[in-house]
């Protein structure tokens, strides 16, 4: 892999990750990229790096599912920017099932990088990005001008530079993430943002308390955020639960799904001191009126109920602990949408 990334030399960096049969959980990690990079297609947002790393889907995406797309990057791209102004970006940030999320890139050119940007998924997910990044300077060249050091550590698993790494690991077991990611300089001094979107809803609910404690215990100063589903105990709810299942996808944690109200306890239970929850709704009736006129000029949608019901049966949680001097515990719904 020395080839594409230029500069400093490049050494091979041991992985030893067994993989592991999640082949429905992956799939949708494709499917949320390709909704991403059509909706982006459109219009709904500007990100020139996703047609690197997602290939745009000859099947037409439903005007809901763009729009519901729209609200989700929106919501934890405010929420991820007031974690960094409170910080001064003196801070770092840990994706957790980051798949081919390009945030990294997005921050760097907004000159909002944090001291370390971190991703972690699936082996097999982090060796297809590595590939992207591997052949594609527009992703790899950000990466190397950042690092002054003389070595890049880089293998099929793992990447490691002064300001990115991406890891492949299970979000399962702790002892390895948490071994990955010290093996690339993580700091439990420095004030973290930690990331999961759809992946806790995939983990039996131990599995996700687990991962949020281990979080919440490591980190003196930090932020957990995550996006997954809400309300799933209505007959809505059923009927995208059995859609999965047809997929062979099932949702392991939909129990922790109830309400904005379960949500917001299993973070509070497992060590978070301060959380709040909205659904997508909420939130996407809030969003800046210049930007819901924009978006909503692209495409016309035939039924409003349908995006209702589609928004609020997702949601944006997140959670703050220590900070008071940073005044983390002032990042509120109403704060994150005044940024915008």
């Amino acid at each position: 892999m020395a080839g594409s990334l230029r500069k400093p030399t490049l050494t091979s960096c041991s992985s030893s990750s067994a993989e592991t049969d999640d082949e429905g959980v992956r799939g949708t990690c494709e499917d949320a990229s390709i909704c991403k990079r059509f909706a982006v297609s459109v219009g709904y947002w500007d990100d020139p790096y996703i047609q690197h790393l997602v290939r745009l889907s000859k099947e037409r995406k439903a005007p809901e599912i763009n729009r519901g797309y729209f609200a989700r990057v929106h919501g934890i791209s405010e929420l991820i920017k007031a974690f960094l102004r409170k910080t001064e970006c003196h801070c770092q940030i840990i994706n957790l099932g980051a798949g081919m999320d390009t945030t990294f890139w997005t921050l760097k050119d907004q000159g909002l990088l944090p001291r370390k940007y971190f991703e972690v998924d699936f082996p097999t997910i982090v060796t297809r990005k590595l590939h992207c990044i591997k052949y594609k300077p527009v992703l790899s060249k950000p990466i190397v001008d950042l690092h002054s050091e003389g070595t890049l550590q880089i293998d099929g698993h793992m990447l490691d530079s002064k300001r990115y790494a991406i890891i492949g690991a299970d979000l399962r077991d702790i002892p390895e993430l948490e071994e990955k990611l010290k093996k690339c300089n993580m700091n439990t001094q420095l004030p973290t943002l930690l990331i999961t979107e759809c992946v806790l809803v995939y983990m039996s609910p131990e599995q996700s308390a687990n991962l949020i404690k281990w979080a919440a215990s490591s980190f003196g100063t930090a932020m957990f955020v995550n996006y997954e589903q809400v309300n799933m105990g209505d007959r809505f709810g059923h009927i995208m639960i059995e859609n999965l299942r047809r997929r062979q996808c099932d949702l392991a944690g939909v129990e922790t799904c109830k309400s904005l109200e379960s949500q917001k306890e299993r973070l509070l239970s497992n060590g978070w001191e301060v959380a709040s929850a909205v659904d997508m709704m909420e939130l996407y009736s809030q969003l800046p009126r210049a930007e819901v006129s924009r978006i909503e000029g692209l495409e016309f949608l035939d039924e409003m109920e349908l995006l209702e019901q589609l928004m609020q049966h997702y949601c944006l949680c997140w959670a703050t602990k220590g900070g008071r001097e940073l005044g983390l515990k002032e990042i509120t719904y109403s704060s994150v949408q005044g940024s915008g």
